[in-house]
């Protein structure tokens, strides 16, 4: 069964995603390899500086004191953060122009209706 191009249109509003987060959407790519890059880094520094102050011949004692020292610090993990669907990203910047005297807001209602009805 072939579908109309309504039917695509809600597929689209409801599929298709948009970057919100704020930044250059082609800048996410290097930035999230940077900070797990970074985050790895300072632990590895961490770590050297603990096993670094174990001067001397190592007793069973210090072997556990520097294992506990090494484990007790987590590395800050990177969260990902999703996109946005396309109908929610069209939705608020139809409503920000209308805050902002760009458009009329009762054309930008009667367009976030016609949106929220075909998803």
């Amino acid at each position: 069964m072939r579908s109309d191009s309504q039917d695509k249109k809600a597929l689209s509003y409801a599929r298709d995603r948009r970057n919100d987060y704020g930044e250059n959407d082609k800048s996410s790519r290097k930035n999230i390899r940077r900070f797990k890059r970074r985050t790895h880094r300072t632990a590895r520094r961490r770590d050297k500086q603990v096993l670094g102050s174990a001067t001397g011949r190592p007793t069973g004692e210090d072997v556990d004191e520097t294992g506990v020292g090494l484990r007790s610090q987590t590395v800050r993990q990177a969260r990902k953060v999703p996109d946005a669907p396309l109908g929610e990203t069209i939705v608020g910047k139809l409503r920000r122009r209308a805050e902002r005297g760009m458009n009329d807001p009762a054309l930008v209602e009667r367009a976030v209706d016609r949106i929220h009805r075909r998803t």
